[in-house]
């Protein structure tokens, strides 16, 4: 595919590569929860999809269709962990040798599976060096291809399937005109997520959630141009902390999605939190923020579907959340 956008025929086409090898989420409801807060809450538990994030889609569709060629050659991505993971674990599966690139401040939890999964990790500061370099220097000398975390038509399309389940799902549950939050960093699943649904269920409207500092989504689609981030860390939603919206994502947003939300660091560990005690799934503060959202957010009574996108979060900081909260 080349790179632009992906239309519904591409995500249809990476469901049915991906069936039997991707999960389907359930989406998860607690009756308890909706009494608290006062309407319906839906989780799409993307937190328990291969890797421990939807992350698996989009790479597992994205090394698949590659050529014999370039899968014997190699892979090559960069992540702070969950595409990290997705990658690995799919060129594992389909003969490929991978390389990561991963920040050295990314959890270190993600940074061994990614290692226990095959891959050849090679970490960077990220506040001092430019992963896209790196990536396109690696890719360069080595000959490897390059799956970009967002930026990647057959990534989006992968991630896409993740909307093609929440519309079916959605549409089993009853839910009529619902916000669809969900965790945003460059924009690869919000985008491929808004394709589908705008293609199946309209009448659901998806909405990208950033923690704050790293509202470039946000900001962008108020705007209408692409923002930057003018940091690069001091987030612990590390999953989700993006420079920019992508080139190729920013347009798919513009046209198919509601205003962003901003959420903090400890509206995530309060989300998390929750989402164990109600609904029994852990969740990384990345892939929290969707719930928070839902939670803590919210301008109406109306159902909301909250995408949970990870639960890949380190011991430490999964206990801190419910010493706090729980």
């Amino acid at each position: 595919m080349a790179d632009t956008s992906p239309l519904i025929s591409d995500i249809e086409t990476a469901a049915a590569r991906l069936k039997g090898h991707a999960e389907r989420t359930p989406l998860l409801n607690a009756p308890l929860l909706d009494a608290e807060f006062g309407r319906r809450i839906f989780v799409k538990a993307e937190c328990l999809q291969k890797t421990g994030s939807f992350k698996y889609r989009g790479a597992r569709n994205a090394v698949a269709a590659l050529s014999d060629a370039q899968r014997a050659a190699g892979v090559i991505a960069f992540s702070s962990g969950n595409h990290a993971q997705g990658v690995a674990l799919a060129a594992r599966e389909l003969g490929a040798t991978s390389v990561i690139i991963m920040p050295s401040d990314a959890p270190s939890l993600k940074i061994v599976n990614t290692r226990a999964l095959g891959a050849e990790v090679v970490l960077y500061d990220r506040e001092t060096e430019d992963r896209d370099e790196i990536g396109e220097r690696l890719s360069a000398e080595r000959g490897l291809s390059l799956i970009k975390p967002f930026d990647n038509p057959n990534v989006i399309a992968g991630q896409g399937t993740t909307g093609l389940e929440i519309a079916e799902q959605s549409r089993l549950a009853g839910i009529d005109g619902a916000d669809v939050l969900i965790c945003c960093g460059g924009g690869g699943l919000t985008s491929g997520i808004a394709i589908a649904l705008a293609a199946k269920s309209p009448d659901l409207t998806p909405r990208p959630v950033e923690p704050e500092g790293f509202d470039d989504v946000t900001r962008s689609l108020a705007t209408g141009t692409i923002q930057t981030n003018p940091r690069r860390s001091g987030s612990i939603c590390d999953a989700i902390i993006t420079p920019s919206p992508g080139h190729l994502t920013f347009p798919i947003l513009a046209a198919h999605c509601g205003p962003g939300v901003v959420v903090s660091d400890d509206d995530a560990l309060r989300a998390m939190a929750i989402a164990f005690t109600r609904l029994k799934i852990v969740l990384e503060p990345g892939g929290a923020v969707a719930l928070a959202a839902a939670l803590f957010h919210r301008a109406d009574s109306r159902d909301v579907i909250a995408v949970a996108s990870g639960g890949n979060v380190d011991a430490p900081l999964f206990r801190m959340a419910l010493e706090k909260y729980a």
